[in-house]
Parts: C-alpha cells; structure tokens; sequence
C-alpha cells in the first residue's frame, strides 16, 4: 500500500469515527480518590475486553485527549467536587473536546465527593452537550472510596463496557 492510500485510509477513520471498543477515562484528582476510582473502572472495563486509556487531565495534552478520542467508543469523565464545581482542567480539556464535535460516543461520570458532590451531574451536563450519550447516571462516592466503594467502580465500569460492546456492534 502507498503511502497516500495509507494517508486516506487515516484521514477516512477520522472523519467517520465508528466507535470502537475502546473507553477512554478523563480524570484529575485531588487527594488520589478520583484516581483509585479511575482504576478500579479502567478493570471492570477491561474485564468485558475494551481497551482502556486512562488519562490525567493534568499530565496530558489536549492532543492526546482528542486523539484517543476519535478512536474510542466511550468517554468517561471523573472528578472531586471543588468549590462545588468539578476541577478546571476538565473544564479546559472538554471545553476543547466540544468545539471538535467528537461522533459516536457513550458515556458516564463519577467522582468522589466531600460535603456537596456536584462535579459528576455537572460533568454529565457538558458530555450531553456535545452529543455523548449518556448511559448511566453519575457514579458518585462520598469521601475516600473504601473497598466495597472500589467494587462498586469496577461493576460501574464492567457495565459500561457490556454497554460498549453493544455500541460498537450495532454499528457494524
């Protein structure tokens, strides 16, 4: 194959963005919670045979954010409540994703929360508006997630990934 047919054939799965199985975890953390929560449904991901990208918001570019996306099939979004709002550099990193107008995505939310614990209905309201279909409401866990409060995480991300796996074979 030439090189220009490999080129189109790059440019033609970017622009139709058919999901895959694949779900890519978008987090920052405060205190390490979001992040255990992030991991334990990064397992029950994989357990269903997605592949999984998890990603700090923090320590990655919005290059790489958008590209993992156009290859993904689910998009799920964690961060603590800070201020009763979710952590700004979700906020940058979605703000960016929108514009792009990523295609053919499920998605959820979680995070763990000390008094109030709206970053997961807020972050839910932003993946609806640009266009992720949401199939699960917002997984949320009151302080530091405790063992039972990490298998809950892992069913969570074991049932999305059941819910990937439908996505990507209705659209074959």
């Amino acid at each position: 194959m030439c090189i220009r047919d490999r080129i189109l054939g790059w440019y033609s799965e970017y622009v139709l963005q058919k999901p895959r199985q694949k779900a890519v975890i978008l987090y920052d953390t405060m205190w390490g919670s979001t992040e255990k929560m992030a991991r334990s449904i990064a397992d029950g991901l994989t357990e269903t045979g997605a592949e999984v990208k998890v990603l700090n918001v923090r320590s990655s570019s919005r290059s790489e954010v958008i590209t993992e996306l156009l290859f993904a099939g689910a998009v799920i979004v964690g961060s603590p409540t800070l201020n009763q709002t979710f952590f700004p550099t979700l906020a940058d990193v979605l703000n960016y994703a929108k514009g792009l107008k990523p295609q053919n995505l499920i998605g959820a939310t979680f995070g763990p929360y000390g008094w109030s614990g709206e970053a997961a209905g807020q972050l839910q309201t932003i993946l609806e508006e640009m266009g992720v279909k949401i199939i699960y409401e917002p997984l949320k866990i009151n302080y530091v997630p405790t063992s039972e409060a990490l298998a809950e995480c892992r069913e969570f991300g074991l049932k999305i990934g059941i819910e990937l796996k439908k996505a990507v074979n209705d659209e074959r």
